[in-house]
């Protein structure tokens, strides 16, 4: 009974000077969420826990790395075979990366699915595109930081393309690089950038992102407001508090994906190649070129659009507005239905096509270059853009299902 009356007495002390129990009230405890998640919906917190993995292992791993030409490989190799428990800071921070990345692709995946970029949640689809496109960033400058054959040439590869952008081009190659070639200022530039620069971009938009959700509420499966409807105390009665409903649920899933983790971190950390390629392995070598050059497989998609259009810059226009046109997609969407659930057919194929294309890209990006593997990214590229750009017609003419006034749960 005193413990309790001590810790009553410290968090009154502390509501006086910090809203902690408000906070802790508007955002857990009384934030009200549909009581209808399913599967999907893990892979919101799924990110959060990844990017917390990644900022402690990465301030760990900084602290032996240097970030100098002749000195990053045989860091790196420092790391793995004398730091004491470096080896598997390395592999959490690695395999972190590439799951990070299929989290969050599954994370939009459930947004199209069920329509959470429609109002009133445009502004938080945009922040979370935002989102992705700075862990891009993230990832690529991450990715050259261990110097070795492929961080080199994917770097000198990737930051090339700028060159095709007309009157500008070679002076930002210069920019990008710090140097007219990919050399030991890139490296630590770069390494400035994966290290302060784009984490405090990162957790500035994943703030936002949360104070937007909050805000508007989270979306549900059947794409139903549960702030219509609400009993005599202002609850939503579709709705139940995060806490400790979804907390409990939270757990439990997590359990399960940190033990996918540990199974990857401590049998196949390579992923045959996928997550740790073996010319990564080598020490940079400016004179020797790899067989072939690609990025990590998070990457690969959008490489394989770039090289599917033969001229250099309509590829790297093409490639950006393979992105770009995601924004775009809360005013694409005509549909007067949010959920697939509810949605016709031609919504249905189309996000089947959609993520077969997607897929299929990712897949001839990691490999080598021959006219029918062209060929197929020339068809998966013209699928892709053709699930949006037409996306205005067939979600508009479609025939739709009616929606029920409750969660159908």
């Amino acid at each position: 009974m005193e413990k309790m009356r001590r810790n009553k007495k410290l968090l009154a002390w502390i509501d006086e000077r910090f809203p902690l129990s408000a906070f802790w009230k508007k955002h857990v405890s009384e934030y009200y969420a549909p009581r209808n998640f399913n599967f999907w919906y893990y892979f919101g917190s799924f990110s959060l826990l990844v990017l917390l993995n990644q900022i402690v292992t990465g301030i760990w791993l900084a602290m032996e790395y240097t970030p100098v030409a002749d000195q990053a490989f045989s860091s790196v190799e420092h790391i793995m075979r004398d730091v004491r428990y470096g080896w598997l800071l390395r592999y959490l921070h690695s395999v972190g990366a590439s799951a990070f990345f299929v989290v969050i692709y599954l994370h939009m995946y459930r947004g199209l699915m069920y329509g959470s970029y429609k109002k009133p949640r445009e502004l938080l689809w945009l922040i979370g595109m935002l989102l992705y496109i700075s862990l891009l960033a993230e990832a690529f400058t991450g990715y050259t930081l261990p110097w070795g054959q492929m961080s080199f040439w994917a770097a000198e590869v990737i930051t090339s393309f700028a060159s095709a952008i007309p009157w500008v081009g070679k002076t930002l190659v210069i920019w990008l690089r710090g140097d007219y070639n990919v050399s030991g200022v890139t490296l630590h530039r770069f390494f400035s950038l994966h290290v302060i620069a784009i984490p405090l971009i990162l957790l500035g938009l994943v703030f936002l992102h949360l104070v937007a959700l909050h805000h508007v509420g989270s979306n549900n499966p059947d794409g139903i407001e549960i702030k219509v409807k609400k009993n005599r105390q202002g609850i939503p009665v579709d709705g139940i508090a995060f806490h400790p409903y979804y907390t409990v649920k939270d757990m439990m899933g997590v359990a399960v994906f940190l033990l996918i983790c540990a199974f990857i971190i401590f049998f196949m950390p390579g992923m045959d190649g996928y997550f740790l390629e073996p010319d990564n392995f080598i020490p940079a070598n400016p004179m020797q070129t790899p067989d072939h050059i690609s990025p990590v497989w998070y990457m690969t998609p959008f490489y394989a659009i770039l090289r599917a259009v033969p001229n250099k810059f309509l590829g790297l226009l093409v490639m950006a507005g393979a992105i770009a046109i995601m924004f775009c997609l809360p005013w694409l969407d005509r549909s007067p239905v949010r959920s697939i659930r509810y949605k016709g057919a031609w919504s249905k194929i189309a996000i089947v096509i959609f993520v077969i294309s997607f897929i299929g890209l990712g897949s001839l990006g990691i490999q080598t270059v021959s006219p029918l593997r062209t060929g197929l990214a020339r068809l998966f590229a013209v699928l892709y853009f053709a699930f949006f750009l037409l996306m205005p017609f067939y979600t508009k003419y479609e025939k739709t299902k009616p929606v029920p006034e409750r969660l159908t749960g």
